[in-house]
C-alpha cells in the first residue's frame, strides 16, 4: 500500500481475533493499530486507543464466538471509542457472527436476537460491516448500514483444488437439506457429483441422518457446512454415507465453533478430513482430533476486502477467485 493508504487506514482487533487481524495487516504491509483491553476486577471492559484516529478509516476485527457476550461487548466498545475519538469511517468486521441462529421466531415468545445484535453495532456507531459466511443471509437486512457479505469458499474451494487429483472421484454432500443450495455451488464448482442427506432433528443436541439423495457408493465424500457447532449433524452424516459405500469422507466448514462433545464425536466418527479456517481460532483447543485437522486462514482474503472497501472497489468480485481455481 502507498503511504497515504498507511496514514488512512487502521486496523485494530480485540482479543477474540488477533492473530486473524496481523495477518491480515501483514498481507496488507499495514502496522496494526494501536489499541489494547483491560478488565477491571469486577469483569467490566476498558478499551483504550492508542494513537490518532481522527479523520482515519478504521477497521475493527473481532469475532464473536464463545465467550460470546464478552467478545460482543467488546465489539461494541471499540467501535464506541473510535466514534468519540472522531475517526471518519468505522467497519466492524465480523468473521464469526454470534447469534446468527437466533434469525427468526419459530415457536411463539422468543426473541430475534441476531436483529438485536445487529442494532447494538449500529447503535454503537458501526458505518458498515464486513462478515463471513453468516448462517443466514438475510441477516444483512437486519442492519440499517452497508454489509459487505463475503464467503469463505475462495479459501477453501482451493484448497480442496489443490489435492483434487487425490480425491477422485468426488461427491459433494449437503448434510441437510438448509445447505443444499451452498453444496450445489460447491458441486458445480468442482464439477463433482452431488448428493444431500434428510435431516430430522430430535432436540438442539440430538440429530438423525436417515436417507440420501444421491449415490455416494465407491466415490470420496466432501461434507460442507456454514460452521461445525456440536458435530451433532455432520457425524451423523458422516456415518450414513459410510455405511451407504463412500470411501474417504472430507468435512469443510467456514466456522470452527465445536463445542459440547464435538471433539469425541469427530474423533470417533469415520470422518477422514476436517478443513476450516481460522475465523475462530483452532489454537489450544482441538488437540483431540489434531490429526483429522486442517487450519486455513481467511487473512488474505479479508485483508483484500478491506483494501476494496477503503478503496471503493468491488468486493464481490473476490468470490470468483477460489470458483475459478476450483474449475481450472
Amino acid at each position: 500500500m502507498s503511504q497515504a493508504d498507511r496514514d488512512h487506514i487502521k486496523i485494530f482487533s480485540g482479543r477474540a481475533s488477533r492473530q486473524l487481524a496481523e495477518d491480515m495487516c501483514r498481507h496488507l504491509d499495514l502496522p496494526m493499530g494501536q489499541g489494547h483491553t483491560d478488565i477491571f476486577p469486577d469483569g467490566e471492559l476498558l478499551v483504550k486507543i492508542e494513537e490518532d484516529v481522527r479523520g482515519r478509516d478504521c477497521f475493527v476485527v473481532q469475532s464473536t464466538y464463545n465467550p460470546v457476550n464478552a467478545h460482543l461487548m467488546e465489539l461494541l466498545i471499540y467501535i464506541d471509542c473510535l466514534k468519540r475519538a472522531s475517526a471518519e469511517r468505522i467497519t466492524a468486521v465480523i468473521p464469526y457472527f454470534g447469534y446468527a441462529r437466533q434469525d427468526r421466531k419459530d415457536e411463539g415468545r422468543t426473541p430475534i436476537t441476531a436483529k438485536l445484535v445487529a442494532n447494538l453495532i449500529t447503535a454503537a456507531g458501526a458505518d458498515r460491516v464486513l462478515a463471513l459466511d453468516l448462517h443466514a443471509a438475510q441477516i444483512q437486512g437486519f442492519f440499517d448500514i452497508p454489509v459487505d457479505h463475503m464467503s469463505a469458499s475462495p479459501v477453501l474451494l482451493q484448497h480442496i483444488a489443490d489435492m483434487r487429483d487425490e480425491i477422485d472421484p468426488l461427491c459433494v454432500v449437503s448434510p441437510d437439506a438448509g445447505n443444499a443450495k451452498v453444496a450445489g455451488v460447491v458441486a458445480n464448482a468442482l464439477n463433482s457429483d452431488f448428493a444431500i442427506i434428510d435431516k430430522r432433528r430430535k432436540s438442539g443436541t440430538d440429530v438423525t441422518s436417515t436417507n440420501i439423495i444421491g449415490d455416494v457408493s465407491g466415490k470420496n465424500v466432501l461434507m460442507v457446512d456454514d460452521m461445525i457447532s456440536t458435530a451433532g449433524t455432520i457425524c451423523e452424516a458422516a456415518k450414513l454415507v459410510k455405511s451407504n459405500g463412500a470411501k474417504q469422507i472430507i468435512v469443510a466448514a467456514t466456522h470452527a465453533v465445536l463445542v459440547g462433545l464435538a471433539m469425541e464425536r469427530i474423533a470417533e466418527s469415520p470422518i477422514d478430513r476436517i478443513v476450516v479456517t481460522d475465523t475462530i481460532p483452532c489454537e489450544n483447543r482441538c488437540d483431540a482430533i489434531a490429526d483429522k485437522l486442517t487450519e486455513l486462514s481467511v487473512a488474505e482474503l479479508m485483508g483484500t476486502a478491506v483494501h476494496n472497501i477503503h478503496h471503493n472497489l468491488s468486493v464481490s468480485s473476490l468470490f470468483r477467485k477460489g470458483v475459478d481455481a476450483a474449475k481450472r
